[in-house]
């Protein structure tokens, strides 16, 4: 749950960082972020929202109403500290870069992310998913027969996933040394949370 906090907070931090908004536009933001498969409640923003407040990382701002409510809608913006909190957080380089979560959140804000920082953080996550893959493979190797051929195709489902992910990345450095003003190529489409990188036959970065 405090690495899930966390997650937010450097998520909304990004967000603010473009501009004030209010706590739905925040949420639909998030969730775009996040994909669809990791949809994020108001039960899990407001909290996070009311600890930065707490924090003065961020502040509210006259409520507004709306043509169709009258219900006022309190809207949020970044402060001073927590611009320096969001770019502290964004030059970390280290295992919590590159897990699933963070590694989405912390690619979205690429833009505010020097290059040589990026790079590093693009190769950790391909490292460790190269780690995952030989570990993952390995096991799909020795129980392949064990199991019936449902089960062995959604191992190999999440494998493929991984693989492919890797190559993205792969391309992505090869831009990056190459030219940093380069067009990445384009985000592999997310894996379903029924594949096994949910399901547990390709284990989690948090592993």
């Amino acid at each position: 749950m405090a690495r899930r906090g966390d997650t937010i907070e450097l998520a909304v931090l990004g967000l603010l960082h473009e501009g004030p908004m209010h706590g739905y536009e925040l949420r639909k933001r998030l969730n775009l972020m996040l994909g669809w498969g990791r949809v994020l409640s108001y039960g899990s923003l407001y909290p996070a929202l009311k600890k930065m407040l707490r924090a003065n990382l961020i502040t509210e701002v006259a409520a507004t109403t709306t043509p169709t409510s009258r219900r006022p809608r309190i809207t949020y913006e970044v402060t001073a500290a927590g611009n320096e909190h969001f770019q502290r957080l964004m030059t970390e380089v280290g295992p919590t870069a590159w897990e699933d979560d963070n590694f989405d959140i912390r690619f979205a804000f690429f833009s505010s992310t020097d290059m040589e920082i990026r790079l590093r953080v693009l190769e950790g996550r391909r490292s460790r998913l190269q780690e995952r893959l030989a570990r993952v493979q390995g096991e799909l190797e020795r129980t392949q027969a064990e199991v019936d051929r449902y089960a062995a195709e959604l191992q190999r489902h999440g494998v493929e996933s991984v693989e492919r992910e890797v190559r993205w990345l792969s391309d992505l450095i090869r831009a990056e040394r190459g030219d940093g003003a380069a067009t990445p190529p384009s985000l592999p489409p997310p894996a379903p949370s029924t594949t096994p990188r949910a399901a547990g036959g390709v284990p989690s970065s948090n592993d």
